[in-house]
């Protein structure tokens, strides 16, 4: 891929492409020595029976060295074909995209073609959408992408690639002053020596991640390492040039971009940064948590527009940008907009979270308009039963057993008492030596008699997984995630001392079990994948659609938005779920989406802002009164079952 949307260039057009040109012919000089070195010992070989032929060379010492010499050429020019044959052939990585046919958008394809013109360089062959705030050139000229469809039969030139987020959130005028430099790169692009030193780039890149390619046999492997140990050396050797001649190349197409646009460029350069905070804060904050639960927001370049514009409502910094949305998107270039988007969006869900390429039933799309009801509350209830499923499981007693309004449903009190560290009076009746009384309900005396009969121990500050966790058909899983959890653990309590270990038993226990359910379902996506696999070769004469997704290359997901949680902010998010599903059961509160933060508790209409730091102080300090008193302003009533899904 070659980005050249920078804004300026300190260098004249030529000058650029003058020194583009030259760096091209040192990647190229590096490509002749090395064929120079492969045929060298061919050479010596034919001087030595030239010289033979003509009495020069006589004797028993030449013709042991012509027989020395031959093999040695032999060998080599067999080892250099091999890296020739594997460079030429190995499939360079592709950026996973949605490509637009011309049918799909035509007045898009119209405003490239009039850009090209005005700048009086090739029109790319063809556009396609990323879901990422950049656009640049890609080259798709490989057979191997010919023969995966994903580039179009055209003249050789670049594929333009273009953020999707860009087409709903930036007017007309703006994407084509924001598109101007990444066009212009084509003129460079279209040089024999650029294209063809790029050609080299590629091939010796693709070459040295083919040992990583699974089903070669031993031998096939060990020959690939070889050549991918050749293809390094060389990109060594070319690779400042090869990074010279980019830029010389952007710095020529942006000094060719001055031209057109130039007072909107600088706006909308503005437009790039704000987007891309937008597009950052909708996928960590909004589209996650749907990910998590198997949905996918289906307009995800819909929602951009929707949270930047709640973004430019409160920040007084993009105050005036959504005064821009009077004006044509240029989302209007698109035939149909919501297809694309629905497109985008799911691929976006496969490289950030990694999910399936198609829908399914563990995996289906979500409107904007559905999401509270479809994502957040349904997330609420389902990690508020999870909680009381691991309490059960831990031998955990309801305090409310005993309170007259109680009806034997899962309760916030339950939760609370059991994350409270109030000091209580040991009993006469149980012994408690190892300290477990201190991670119960103190008004529960029968809490430490259940914990001394349940698998849980606890005993200076190390908690183990339940052994009702064990499932006969996953006996070895439930020990390497047993191990793997106590170690967590342990580091987690040597870094810092926690004055809750009911907490930690409980954040431990619902990591294992979080650990199962997405073994459980990679499981599950694998084996789809694998089945999708086996039907997913296109018909001979088949008319590829106006909309498909090329790529990814690698590992799902290829861009992880977050590193994994640790168990302590598992068990506070576990925590404000089941106090939101009080709220909303027992206070008329609802669940709701606030565009920059994701999922939210609306209370008489406004979000909740302070549930957080109260829910820490219970959850790290064992002190619930911060909590209980939010929870009687609210007009919560935690002694109250909830409604679990």
């Amino acid at each position: 891929m070659y980005g050249v949307s920078g804004t300026g260039a300190v260098v004249g057009e030529e000058w650029g492409a003058r020194a583009a040109r030259s760096r091209a012919l040192a990647v190229l000089r590096v490509r002749g020595r090395a064929l120079g070195l492969a045929v060298l010992p061919a050479a010596v070989a034919v001087v030595l029976y030239a010289g033979g032929a003509t009495g020069h060379f006589t004797g028993a010492g030449w013709d042991t060295a012509r027989w020395v010499v031959t093999v040695l050429a032999i060998l080599v020019l067999l080892a250099a074909t091999a890296v020739a044959l594997v460079v030429a052939r190995a499939r360079p990585a592709a950026t996973p995209t949605v490509e637009l046919s011309e049918t799909a958008a035509p007045d898009l394809y119209r405003l490239v073609r009039d850009l090209a013109d005005r700048l009086d360089v090739p029109a790319p062959s063809a556009i396609a959408l990323t879901p990422d705030c950049d656009s640049w050139l890609e080259d798709r000229t490989h057979r191997a992408h010919r023969s995966l469809r994903t580039a179009p039969d055209g003249d050789g030139a670049p594929v333009l690639v273009i953020g999707s987020p860009f087409l709903w959130w930036m007017r007309v005028a703006e994407l084509r002053a924001v598109l101007a430099p990444v066009v212009a790169g084509t003129g460079p692009a279209a040089h024999p020596d650029i294209a063809a030193a790029r050609r080299f780039v590629r091939g010796l890149d693709a070459a040295v991640a083919v040992p990583e390619t699974p089903g070669l046999d031993p031998f096939r492997r060990l020959g690939a390492h070889g050549v991918g140990q050749v293809a390094r050396v060389l990109l060594r050797a070319c690779r400042g040039h090869a990074g010279e001649m980019e830029r010389g190349v952007a710095a020529a197409g942006s000094e060719r971009a001055q031209s057109v646009d130039y007072g909107v460029r600088i706006v909308a350069q503005e437009q790039v940064g704000l987007a891309y905070a937008g597009w950052d804060r909708l996928l960590t904050r909004v589209a996650l948590p749907a990910w998590r639960m198997g949905r996918w927001p289906a307009k995800l370049d819909a929602g951009v527009v929707s949270a930047l514009t709640e973004l430019s409502r409160r920040d007084r910094l993009a105050d005036g940008f959504s005064s821009r949305l009077g004006e044509r998107p240029a989302c209007d270039l698109l035939e149909e907009p919501g297809a694309v988007d629905e497109a985008t969006s799911l691929l976006a869900a496969r490289l950030f979270h990694g999910g399936p390429a198609e829908a399914g039933p563990d995996w289906s799309p979500v409107e904007w308009s559905q999401y509270p009801e479809e994502v957040v509350d349904r997330k609420w209830r389902t990690d508020a039963a999870r909680l009381h499923e691991v309490l059960d499981r831990l031998g955990v007693a309801d305090s409310t057993a005993g309170s007259p309004s109680a009806s034997g449903g899962p309760t916030l009190t339950r939760v609370m008492a059991h994350l409270s560290t109030t000091p209580q009076a040991p009993s006469t009746d149980t012994p408690d030596p190892e300290g477990r009384r201190a991670a119960q309900d103190p008004q529960d005396p029968q809490d430490s008699e259940d914990v001394s009969e349940g698998p849980v121990e606890e005993a200076s500050g190390e908690a183990a997984a339940p052994a009702e966790f064990s499932d006969p058909s996953a006996n070895g899983l439930d020990d390497r995630l047993d191990d793997r959890l106590d170690d967590r653990l342990d580091d987690v309590l040597d870094d810092e001392p926690h004055a809750n270990p009911a907490a930690d038993a409980l954040a431990a226990a619902l990591s294992a079990l979080l650990a199962r359910e997405e073994a459980a379902r990679e499981a599950r996506a694998a084996a789809g994948a694998a089945e999708a696999a086996k039907t997913a070769a296109p018909a001979p004469g088949a008319t590829p659609p106006h909309a498909a997704v090329s790529g990814p290359d690698g590992p799902l997901p290829l861009f992880p938005l977050q590193p994994p949680r640790t168990g302590r902010d598992l068990l506070a998010d576990h925590v404000t779920a089941m106090v939101c599903c009080a709220a909303v059961d027992t206070a008329e509160a609802a669940p709701g989406l606030d565009w920059l933060d994701g999922p939210a508790l609306l209370v008489g209409g406004e979000r909740t802002v302070d549930l957080g730091p109260r829910v820490l102080a219970l959850v790290e300090d064992g002190d619930p009164e911060p909590l209980r008193a939010w929870l009687a302003r609210t007009g919560v009533r935690p002694e109250k079952p909830v409604r679990l899904v």
